[in-house]
């Protein structure tokens, strides 16, 4: 009877054969534990910075949480705070969503005459709105703003100073450069780029050859002197119309004053006239009265008289009158008229005719 032939002992994957060679399943296992070990290393490289190997991750208020796996751009959009992630495999970046203020600086540019000058900042206000993050980030990456804004910036100023002279540069437009650059931006960003909003953009003065800016330096001078002289002709033609007004002023109080004082000397002749007429008035009432009451008087008394006159009553009268011229008379003649009766007679006979 044949001996049975000795078993093989077992074969594990991480047993070693008796004569200290690796199995075959070991063998097979490693290149892939290798790999594994190799895209470790290649991954820590550039994960070890930002803390990749942890689990946990916070986002900041103001951010919006972006992610990666493998290179690729998640869809995934999270919110602040706390977040979660796999260590090493998902790489994450916090994207600013909030207004954001980035600064472009020492920009050389060459102006229209061919002088060179240089810009030392412009500031440009931007905000990335929250609904376009994946968008922007898919096609422009996580510096989206040096395509649309650093690099922007750069071309638009370059542009506008070829353009332009550097007088229009320096002084005559450069009240202007701010609100075209913002424009200019936009105009792009929203054609190509929607998420991203420019608020504003300040753009700085412009270093220019001390040559040219002393000329400028001297033509200011100049200007100011002649707005001090404008100015100053301004005020003194203000000055002349002032001390007009005040003239004109002072000269129509006074003729308001002396019309004042001339209706009150005619409101006063005129009451002065009106109490003189009034006067007159009574005074021809009471003449008149006065006349009429003589005339009245002197009619009664002709009537009176008339009544009285008898040739009995004028024949006393006669008597009484020559009794009341009493004369003596010396002489041998003495008048006879008292006692001559015809010398009464015809007196009496007169009167008597001028009745009839």
């Amino acid at each position: 009877m044949e001996a049975a032939p000795p078993r093989n002992p077992p074969r594990g994957d991480n047993q070693f054969r008796g004569t200290g060679e690796f199995s075959p399943s070991l063998l097979g296992a490693l290149p892939i534990a290798i790999a594994i070990i190799m895209v470790t290393l290649s991954l820590s490289s550039t994960t070890i910075a930002r803390g990749d190997f942890s689990m946990l991750h916070q986002i900041p208020e103001g951010h919006v949480g972006a992610y990666w796996r493998g290179g690729a751009l998640l869809k995934t959009i999270t919110d602040p705070g706390f977040r979660w992630k796999l260590p090493l495999i998902t790489q994450f970046e916090p994207i600013q969503v909030t207004i954001q203020k980035d600064e472009v600086r020492d920009i050389p540019c060459g102006t229209k005459g061919g002088v060179m000058i240089s810009f030392g900042k412009i500031e440009v206000v931007n905000r990335l709105r929250k609904e376009y993050v994946y968008e922007t980030l898919l096609n422009y990456g996580v510096q989206y703003d040096k395509t649309w804004i650093y690099d922007k910036i750069h071309h638009e100023i370059n542009q506008f100073c070829s353009l332009h002279s550097l007088q229009e540069v320096y002084i005559d437009v450069f009240d202007q450069i701010d609100e075209k650059m913002k424009e200019a931006i936009q105009a792009d960003c929203t054609r190509y780029a929607p998420g991203i909003e420019i608020i504003s953009v300040r753009v700085t003065k412009p270093t220019i050859p001390e040559s040219v800016k002393r000329n400028f330096e001297q033509m200011e001078e100049e200007r100011t002197k002649v707005l001090i002289a404008i100015e100053k002709q301004r005020v003194a033609e203000k000055e002349a119309e002032t001390q007009k007004k005040i003239a004109l002023a002072e000269a129509e109080k006074n003729s308001q004053v002396s019309r004042i004082i001339m209706e009150q000397k005619l409101m006063e002749k005129n009451s002065a006239k009106s109490q003189q007429e009034i006067e007159n008035e009574v005074y021809l009432a009471r003449e008149k009265s006065l006349a009429d009451a003589n005339f009245y008087r002197v009619m009664r008394e002709a009537e009176a008289n008339k009544l009285k006159l008898t040739p009995e009553f004028l024949e006393l009268k006669f008597i009484e009158a020559i009794a009341n011229n009493t004369k003596i008379f010396f002489g041998d003649k003495v008048p006879k008229m008292i006692f001559d009766q015809r010398l009464l007679g015809n007196f009496l006979t007169q009167v008597d005719h001028k009745e009839d």
